[in-house]
């Protein structure tokens, strides 16, 4: 979290703790976390996740003040050239991400996050946890009301590259199925026997926002964002060319169910 914030976070806790009569020692037995945590959150010398506020904003009675307060910080703890296009992640109506190398953040487990990170040797410690936490929140977009249209297709190599242990792959395509089912939400792979295919030459996102298609995508240092009628329109092409390519939706969940046993 940036600094002004997370300062804006331990004022807010430490008002409504004092508040309510609590010392530190008592709002830590109400939430069942230690006293030195919450005085680490009052100091700014932690980061609080989401279970610590939920825990807080409920023995506190602050009707969710800490946890807005906590997505605020998350937003700006993205890295800046994100952050526009995660505004617009957030308002689209609409979203169709192809992804030929991973699976997409918004689908991603906590551990495969995590391994990600790790393995793109960006982010350490104490930042890359801030990370981790940043990309899972923007996945509230798939279940909220009025969540976006989504329609996700993945190259069956996304399902068999190894990200942390055989178990963080079974729980990370555990979770794919279960994106699944929800009602706006179309999952699609590409299967291995399809062979060489438009979109291999890299991943992107098209999303309908107020209005307009805008296309995204992303480098280790910066994301691209075309607007340009010509350029969305070849990619719109291509992400036609690709689902022309993935199984069908049960098809899909078939080949995730038997990619799974190969976890073992």
């Amino acid at each position: 979290m940036g600094q002004p914030v997370l300062k804006l976070y331990a004022e807010e806790l430490r008002q409504a703790r004092t508040d309510a009569g609590l010392s530190q020692e008592g709002l830590a037995g109400r939430i069942h976390f230690s006293t030195s945590l919450v005085a680490h959150v009052e100091q700014c010398r932690r980061p609080p996740n989401a279970e610590f506020t939920a825990r807080c904003d409920q023995a506190l009675n602050t009707g969710g003040r800490l946890e807005r307060i906590r997505k605020t910080a998350l937003a700006e703890s993205l890295v800046p050239w994100f952050q526009n296009w995660a505004l617009i992640e957030a308002e689209a109506t609409d979203l169709k991400t192809f992804e030929p190398l991973v699976v997409p953040g918004l689908l991603q487990t906590e551990e495969y996050t995590r391994a990600q990170y790790r393995a793109g040797a960006r982010f350490y410690g104490d930042e890359l946890e801030r990370q981790v936490e940043a990309r899972l929140a923007r996945q509230e977009i798939l279940t909220r009301d009025h969540s976006p249209r989504c329609v996700f297709v993945l190259d069956e190599y996304v399902l068999r590259r190894p990200f942390g242990s055989p178990t963080v792959m079974r729980a990370q395509l555990a979770r794919l199925l279960e994106v699944a089912n929800l009602p706006n939400v179309q999952l699609q792979v590409v299967p291995a026997s399809a062979g060489p295919y438009p979109g291999l030459d890299g991943s992107f996102v098209l999303a309908s926002w107020h209005g307009t298609d805008v296309c995204y995508l992303e480098s280790r240092v910066r994301g691209i964002y075309l607007e340009r009628a010509e350029d969305v329109a070849s990619f719109r092409d291509a992400w036609e060319s690709i689902r022309g390519e993935a199984a069908s939706c049960g098809r899909t969940v078939e080949l995730i169910r038997e990619v799974m046993d190969t976890w073992t």
